[in-house]
């Protein structure tokens, strides 16, 4: 019996070299670092589902993110402390993968700024799920918040996969932040003498006359500049639904460019005078 408790006290301290007679691991090393990673997976699991159940339904989901990232950690942690504490020659190992981890940690840079990113839009709450959100340009509904992307779907049911560092870095506009309601705006010109009243009544009856255009609060028309060619008005209404707002001012635009034709109101073009002078 002791012969067989030898042998397996041998077996277990079987030294395996890893980078050079400064870095080994013992096989009870390693036997013992898969068994406190698999009692650290439980454990977290079950953390996990102990959590899940106190939570909202959007906080489940910012939970899951944060929480697969903190998981990691957790198992890097037990990694180091394992070694460590078994005698392993940690500095050793960095000093001899030193070259590699540089190489690694600036490819990895953008990585963990987009997930550092990440974790900062979900604490804050400055994006949620179906919010409407403009980043360079470039307009979408959020669908998905990951820890490293965002996944958007634009109006021509494009998807966007934004990196989250972009939030940082550039300024990004919420639509819907406020409510789901927005302003939303036509412009044009009419020509010199025209009825600017009837021309802010016409506007006016564009606007209410379209089904997506809110009663309330009322259209309002602006008078916003005497033009080079044209008297400038801003016609200004609210939808409920900004993310298809192109659609309902191109029908408003038909509509104005109806009303104006039937009342004799024009929508003049640039024009300039050009005096010669013979000598």
């Amino acid at each position: 019996m002791k012969e067989i408790i030898k042998e397996i006290t041998n077996i277990l301290s079987y030294r395996i070299p890893v980078g050079g007679k400064d870095v080994e691991i013992t096989l009870k090393t390693v036997i013992l670092l898969i068994v406190l990673l698999l009692i650290a997976k439980y454990v977290l699991k079950y953390f996990k589902r102990f959590v899940k159940k106190r939570l909202q339904t959007e906080d489940k989901n910012k939970f899951d993110t944060i929480f697969s990232f903190t998981s990691w950690l957790v198992y890097l942690i037990v990694f180091s402390i394992i070694l460590s504490s078994s005698g392993v020659n940690l500095s050793a190992i960095l000093v001899a993968s030193s070259a590699l981890l540089i190489g690694v940690g600036l490819a990895l840079q953008t990585f963990f700024q987009d997930i550092i990113s990440g974790i900062f839009i979900i604490l804050d709450k400055s994006v949620h799920v179906g919010d409407i959100i403009e980043l360079d340009n470039k307009v979408g509904r959020v669908e998905e918040i990951r820890l490293r992307t965002t996944r958007a779907v634009t109006i021509d049911n494009k998807v966007l996969i934004i990196p989250n560092h972009k939030y940082l870095s550039n300024s990004l506009y919420n639509w819907t932040q406020n409510g789901a309601t927005t302003r939303e705006s036509v412009t044009v010109g009419v020509a010199y003498g025209s009825d600017v009243e009837l021309v802010k009544k016409l506007l006016t009856q564009a606007a209410n006359e379209h089904k997506s255009v809110l009663k309330t609060p009322e259209p309002l028309v602006l008078f916003t500049n005497f033009g080079d060619s044209a008297l400038e008005f801003k016609l200004i209404f609210t939808l409920n639904d900004s993310f298809i707002a192109s659609i309902p001012q191109s029908e408003i635009r038909f509509k104005i460019d109806k009303l104006f034709r039937e009342h004799n109101i024009s929508i003049p073009f640039p024009q300039r005078d050009i005096h010669i002078i013979k000598e």
